[in-house]
């Protein structure tokens, strides 16, 4: 397999790594890798009100950016993280990288609104290399350990997606919403040549097939995995919720009476690393046949976490509160999703994370787009309302799955 040419070399003990077949430095660069890359995807979120009034758009508009952001993320989870099964993993996701920082040079330099929206779903579409990093650290892992490696690379996932905000709101407030991207793509330049150069060069994978017959089995287990369209439509939910409220936080926050500035807004990020903290708890959870009451009590807590998001007007404390339990629930469950789909086909791991991807990429677009028009309509009260709704479908929908007694 791709991947495995020099980690396999390496000995390890137990003391030396927790994953069998990864070295701590390769799972380190994967981890960085990772949170690099989806950074792009969400630097967005807090500068959302000074992009709209820097390209005169309206904020009940300016969701759209996101939006167009999930659906090139959608389109190049369906289009590229498959080559993951066909194409040497090494030079796809340097490529990925190079290109990106195309990318984000042309939001950075987008002087319309038409440009801007382009660039961004352009930034969304080479971002999935982050999924072809997580398959490949799928199918390095042993079956026992999967679930746990899953879950700490992933945690790079999630501080990427958490300091992306922190880190965007300081840049802005020093230099502009611009200069956010512009610095980005500096760096995803430099961790393309570092990986070139300890990287080790893999053989192509062993999938006898071409592009066309690759993409049509994608689609293929949309219609054969059971545990596929579960776990999907159990992203779609969360990642929706996800979205509602990362979206549109930075509305009440920055209007008066409180105000705050980027960087405050972006602290908020920081809340939320206790989320980063559950992943790979909740991978060892899943590894141990507990996925599906992980999954439950998640649900529970993302649907009481709106409480005290919904508090925000009269007490940051409590928005905080409502900012970890959030995040929380949301990644436990999305590293739990990911342990039990891996095992589900091993031999696919690209393919699967691909088309599971899928789902949370339309819930984070829908739940982005309907976030900043619930805000224009009905102000926190509508957004938090919103976003309860989401959580109490996704709830309800594993009960009654539990009720039909669905084994993980």
């Amino acid at each position: 397999m791709p991947c495995q040419t020099q980690t396999l070399i390496t000995a390890h003990t137990a003391a030396d790594s927790t994953m069998i077949g990864l070295s701590r430095l390769q799972t380190f660069l994967f981890a960085i890798t990772c949170a690099m890359a989806v950074a792009n995807v969400y630097f967005a979120q807090p500068l959302l009100e000074t992009m709209a009034q820097s390209l005169g758009v309206s904020s009940g508009a300016i969701g759209v950016v996101v939006t167009a952001t999930q659906a090139g993320y959608a389109v190049g989870l369906l289009f590229i993280v498959p080559l993951g099964d066909l194409l040497d993993r090494k030079k796809l996701i340097v490529s990925q990288l190079l290109l990106s920082a195309v990318a984000l040079c042309a939001v950075g330099l987008a002087e319309s609104w038409g440009v801007l929206l382009g660039a961004m779903a352009l930034v969304g579409l080479l971002a999935v290399v982050v999924q072809v990093v997580v398959a490949c650290t799928a199918s390095l892992a042993s079956p026992d350990e999967r679930g746990a490696a899953v879950g700490t690379v992933t945690s790079g996932v999630v501080l990427g997606i958490l300091l992306a905000r922190f880190a965007s709101g300081v840049v802005a407030d020093l230099a502009g919403w611009r200069a956010v991207y512009l610095v980005s793509a500096a760096l995803m330049v430099g961790m393309a040549l570092l990986l070139w150069r300890t990287l080790p060069a893999t053989a192509k994978p062993p999938a006898q097939r071409g592009y066309w017959r690759l993409l049509r089995s994608v689609f293929q287990l949309f219609l054969t995995e059971r545990v596929l369209r579960i776990r999907g439509t159990f992203a779609l939910l969360i990642f929706a919720a996800f979205s509602v409220l990362w979206t549109s936080m930075v509305l009440p926050l920055s209007a008066p009476p409180l105000s705050l500035s980027h960087t405050q807004i972006g602290l908020f990020g920081l809340a939320g690393v206790a989320g980063a903290l559950a992943a790979a708890r909740a991978g060892h959870l899943a590894d141990r046949g507990l996925g599906n009451r992980t999954t439950g009590i998640a649900l529970a807590v993302l649907t009481l976490s709106w409480l005290p998001i919904a508090l925000v007007e009269h007490s940051l404390l409590a928005m905080a509160v409502g900012v970890i339990l959030l995040d929380f629930a949301v990644q436990a469950v999305h590293v739990t999703n990911q342990s039990l789909i891996f095992a589900a086909r091993p031999d696919a791991q690209s393919r699967l994370v691909g088309a599971y991807m899928c789902f949370y990429s339309v819930g984070s677009g829908l739940g982005a787009i309907a976030a900043t028009y619930s805000y224009a309509l009905f102000g926190w009260v509508g957004v938090c309302t919103l976003g309860a709704g989401i959580s109490t479908v996704a709830l309800v929908y594993w009960l009654w799955l539990a009720r039909g007694c669905l084994r993980d």
